[in-house]
């Protein structure tokens, strides 16, 4: 019996021994962790402050304090890191780590970095999402840009830079009806005449491929829609005067929009030309007096092929 009395007290003194050799290991590992946080080593700070607190957790009772103490530090370093990585546009890197300063807090009873981590991240996550849709849009992958403009707009409804950018990314998918959504809401937050200019733009394109492709009623169509959506766009009544002009019984409606378009682009380096077709319309439909004008406007911008037709009509 006195030999077991012994082993034990032997034993209980090497658990001692034990567990003051791993207080002051899981001790060393926070100090560590103090040392690299003054050396702005944010990242391998946080690496020691956890790694202190496993061993403290271990030491049940012995390593109460050090607990507490690793808790007091972790959230808001992690937050100090979600920052720090916001800082230098790693937006994706910000977002993970603000969403695990929520968590960590949370567990740990830190509310004061809750709040705060909360209200940042609706932000960063505005940024990554941002961010990401640039790049996209670069890359002209279209579709995933305006996945990405949507989400912003989920998060920030009133984003007009993201509305913008959106209407862009929807003309570029083809999606002109979304696109013109898109629109409203970058006119209803301050970007609506550069949301207007972009999408007008896309449907120009759109009209002058249909007119290459001799597609004249679809590029009529196009180009109508982009004068009515910026009625400055003299490249649209271009498109559409030329559009007309090869529909039967559209003649009217093909002097009309190069008119505009002479009023637009004045000093267009065609207008000579555009003026002559005008002119040749004009007296393809008897307007004698009208035809002679827009003859005399392409001679008075330089084309010389009108002098002819004003001494012809002159007559």
């Amino acid at each position: 019996m006195k030999k077991l009395i012994i082993a034990l007290a032997a034993a209980l003194m090497t658990a001692g021994f034990v567990s003051a050799q791993d207080l002051a290991t899981a001790t060393e590992s926070y100090n560590n962790g103090a040392a690299q946080l003054n050396e702005g080593n944010k990242v391998e700070a946080l690496a020691s402050f956890k790694e202190a607190l496993t061993m403290a957790q271990a030491l049940g009772g012995d390593g109460e304090e050090l607990v507490a103490n690793c808790k007091k530090v972790i959230p808001g370093l992690i937050l100090s890191i979600g920052k720090q990585f916001n800082n230098e546009k790693n937006f994706a890197g910000a977002v993970e780590k603000v969403s695990e300063a929520i968590a960590v807090a949370k567990e740990y009873g830190d509310e004061e970095t809750v709040a705060e981590a909360e209200a940042l991240l609706p932000s960063l996550q505005v940024s990554e999402a941002f961010f990401g849709a640039e790049n996209s849009l670069k890359a002209k992958d279209y579709a995933a840009a305006a996945a990405g403009y949507k989400k912003v707009l989920e998060i920030e409804p009133n984003n007009g830079n993201a509305a913008l950018r959106l209407v862009q990314a929807l003309a570029g998918t083809g999606n002109f009806a979304e696109a013109k959504e898109a629109l409203a809401v970058a006119e209803a937050n301050g970007k609506g005449a550069d949301a207007a200019k972009t999408l007008s733009n896309a449907y120009a394109s759109k009209a002058s491929a249909s007119l290459k492709a001799k597609k004249y009623a679809e590029a009529l169509a196009d180009a109508e829609e982009a004068s009515k959506i910026l009625s400055t766009n003299a490249n649209a009544y271009l498109i559409a005067g030329q559009a007309a002009s090869k529909i039967p019984n559209k003649t009217k409606l093909a002097i009309s929009n190069f008119e505009k378009y002479l009023e637009a682009a004045p000093n267009a380096k065609n207008a000579g030309q555009i003026a002559y077709t005008v002119g040749a319309l004009y007296q393809q439909q008897q307007n004698k007096a009208k035809a002679l004008e827009f003859y005399k406007k392409a001679e008075a911008s330089g084309y010389a092929q009108a002098a002819e037709m004003i001494k012809a009509l002159s007559k």
